[in-house]
């Protein structure tokens, strides 16, 4: 098990938009091939690719797809490059908390209007090659990031992280985690503290699988047992990713992380932000001004599960052979539980929601909260390392007028 083992997240393959579906990992391994964009905007909503990095590829590898399915039927120049930016209008409404998505979107528009010299269809081939590009170029940020992240850290480190800000949250390598595996591959880390990440368990089933594929020693803990292991002494970084920083620097991150600042700075604990700055919004003077979705609230009140059915018998495979027959098979059951079986190759899979919650009850399901700069000891990106004030170093870092800024 090694760095090198843990898969690409999104690509572009023979005219489709392929990733994995990592609403179903870690115990279900399935690609998704979106033919149209359509297909790629149901994936980032229902979450089978996530993560700020990524959702800036997909967005753009998803305006390469209509360029070359629905926008190959469109022969004006005017309309075509209209078109394109509904397209990029209805991609960047898909997930509105993480920059990055309207990011990839902006430069695909500009991209198609700078290059707007050539014929329509050497223009649709040019859009899949940028596209392409901004995934090639996704990796090279992360592993710069994970060069400078990696400087921070002192052998025998122990570090907490949130959520899932590997390889799976990019198009390759991750940001958080490419700190963690960079770090790992110069001896410096001792062992990385999980947290589970509630409501959706990104953590436990994203952060867990990845560190488990690379060989770096981790454990898992709910969200819950962070404040006890710092007050323990086990933890000597936290590094998270993020989804939108401000120009001040205070950070958007998958909810939990707000409060996992705090405890670090309680406990003196360095508490680092990774991510690109492609990630950076200078038009936002603070978080006050970032929206933060709000979730489906059947997150909250129960839990999806997905796996592998191998029938122990010839009569339970009968069994299960007659009821996906014609298709996947619905199971009706009651207090809103939910159970589907499908045939999967030369056996069986099921998907199911159940009910933790009492039916009815209200839910409040911030997808993301905000983290005020002034808990952030440094956010680490792929041109260097901003600190306070950030309004000066990461409109420097920005701007590619700085390297490694320790200002303040």
């Amino acid at each position: 098990m090694a760095v090198s083992d843990i898969p690409r997240t999104i690509w572009w393959e023979d005219g489709k938009v392929v990733l994995i579906d990592q609403s179903r990992l870690p115990l279900v391994g399935d690609l998704l091939a979106c033919n149209t964009y359509e297909g790629v905007c149901t994936a980032i909503s229902g979450m089978a690719v996530r993560g700020a990095p990524a959702l800036g590829v997909a967005a753009a590898l998803a305006i390469a797809l209509w360029a070359v399915t629905d926008g190959a039927d469109i022969e004006d120049y005017e309309k075509f490059l209209a078109r394109l930016d509904e397209v990029a209008a209805e991609i960047a409404a898909t997930r509105p908390t993480a920059v990055n998505l309207s990011w990839g979107a902006e430069r695909m528009k500009a991209f198609a209007r700078d290059n707007a010299d050539v014929s329509l269809e050497e223009l649709r081939s040019l859009i899949v090659q940028e596209a392409q590009a901004i995934a090639a170029e996704d990796e090279e940020r992360n592993r710069a990031i994970g060069v400078h992240g990696a400087e921070l850290l002192e052998e025998g480190s122990l570090v907490l992280t949130h959520c899932n800000a590997g390889s799976l949250a990019t198009a390759y390598y991750g940001t958080a985690l490419g700190v963690i595996f960079a770090a790992a591959e110069q001896g410096k880390i001792a062992g990385v503290w999980v947290d589970e990440t509630r409501p959706v368990l990104q953590g436990a089933r994203l952060t867990a699988w990845e560190l488990r594929t690379a060989g770096i020693t981790h454990r898992l803990i709910t969200d819950n047992m962070a404040a006890s292991v710092m007050r323990q002494g086990l933890v000597h970084a936290v590094i998270v990713g993020a989804d939108r920083i401000a120009a001040n620097g205070d950070v958007a991150n998958k909810i939990g992380t707000y409060g996992l600042a705090v405890l670090a700075k309680e406990h003196g604990i360095p508490f680092y932000v990774a991510a690109p700055t492609s990630t950076v919004d200078l038009t936002l003077e603070s978080g006050d001004d970032i929206t933060i979705e709000e979730r489906d609230p059947r997150e909250v009140t129960g839990f999806t599960v997905s796996g592998i059915i191998e029938p122990q018998s010839t009569r339970e495979s009968n069994a299960l052979d007659a009821l996906t027959r014609q298709g996947s098979y619905s199971m009706g059951m009651k207090k809103g539980h939910q159970l589907e079986i499908a045939r999967k190759g030369g056996g069986f899979q099921f998907d199911g929601w159940f009910r933790i919650a009492p039916p009815g009850v209200e839910v409040y399901n911030p997808a993301f909260d905000v983290t005020p700069a002034e808990y952030v000891s440094a956010i680490i990106t792929e041109r260097g390392v901003a600190r306070a004030s950030y309004k000066e170093s990461l409109a420097g870092l920005c701007s590619g007028s700085g390297a490694i800024h320790e200002l303040g």
